[in-house]
């Protein structure tokens, strides 16, 4: 049976207790060290790592070859696909995941993959963007995102990024919601311990986009955002707010060195 998320965060509370939740300046993300940092599928059972690790049942696949398919496929007015401009992506984009988000001077702002590509759709294709957490836009999302699997994650937060930085850690130390609870609390300052029968990963993105078995498919990682703000009963913003990408940064570098996993598999 699955746990409801508002009663696993409410028994995370419970178990941990006023005393161990620290508050004011005390409550600030602690920097795991390097050689502590650990992806979020070190945490799974054997059967669950055996199968992300499965080259034919790994059921993330399916959307990787969904979005290699898309990949080709011309769209928009300018009848041009992805393939037009980048080649093949299985050269073109090794290595272009580990790098976002990133801020575009350009266009003078943050982008994370689903953003750069739906950047590309409207601005070279003449196309619609895609919906967040349509299934479009996972699959090309998660397919750009595999070419890079195995390279460690490399986000740049100097410069006009820093202020996304520092919005995103201000996020992630932040408490909210009914059960006054922040992202540090559970992932920085109590990974390893138990929430019922599991043990609370350090919240790391770099399996994203990843199959879920909660989900029973394919999810962003502003769909686990959203999932975490429900469960401490907290407001979630819409898919794609500033907020959400800055977060997105500042998770992405404090899980720098650990190797892109897309797609993963989570419980």
């Amino acid at each position: 049976m699955t746990r409801s998320p508002a009663i696993g965060a409410a028994a995370l509370a419970l178990a941990l207790g006023a005393a161990v939740l620290p508050s004011g300046a005390a409550a600030q993300a602690r920097p795991i060290p390097p050689d502590q940092v650990r992806s979020g599928v070190t945490f799974l059972a054997p059967d669950q790592r055996a199968l992300q690790q499965d080259a034919f049942g790994n059921p993330g696949l399916l959307w990787v070859e969904r979005g290699e398919r898309l990949w080709r496929e011309p769209a928009g007015a300018g009848g041009k696909s992805c393939a037009n401009c980048h080649g093949d992506g299985a050269a073109s984009m090794k290595g272009v995941a580990a790098r976002y988000p990133v801020f575009d001077t350009k266009a003078g702002r943050l982008f994370n993959l689903e953003g750069r590509i739906n950047e590309c759709r409207t601005a070279h294709q003449g196309a619609t963007p895609f919906p967040y957490e349509s299934e479009a836009l996972l699959s090309l999302t998660a397919y750009v995102a595999h070419q890079s699997r195995g390279m460690p994650l490399a986000v740049a937060i100097d410069g006009p990024a820093r202020k996304h930085f520092e919005s995103g850690e201000k996020l992630y130390t932040q408490r909210r919601g009914q059960l006054n609870l922040s992202c540090a609390q559970c992932h920085t300052d109590n990974w390893g311990r138990k929430l019922g029968p599991e043990p609370i990963s350090q919240g790391h993105p770099n399996a994203y986009p990843l199959y879920r078995l909660e989900w029973q498919t394919l999810g962003s990682l502003q769909r686990r955002f959203r999932s975490c703000l429900s469960g401490i009963r907290a407001e979630m913003l819409p898919y794609g707010s500033p907020e959400y990408l800055d977060l997105e940064l500042y998770v992405a570098w404090r899980a720098a060195g650990l190797e892109i996993e897309t797609p993963g598999v989570r419980r």
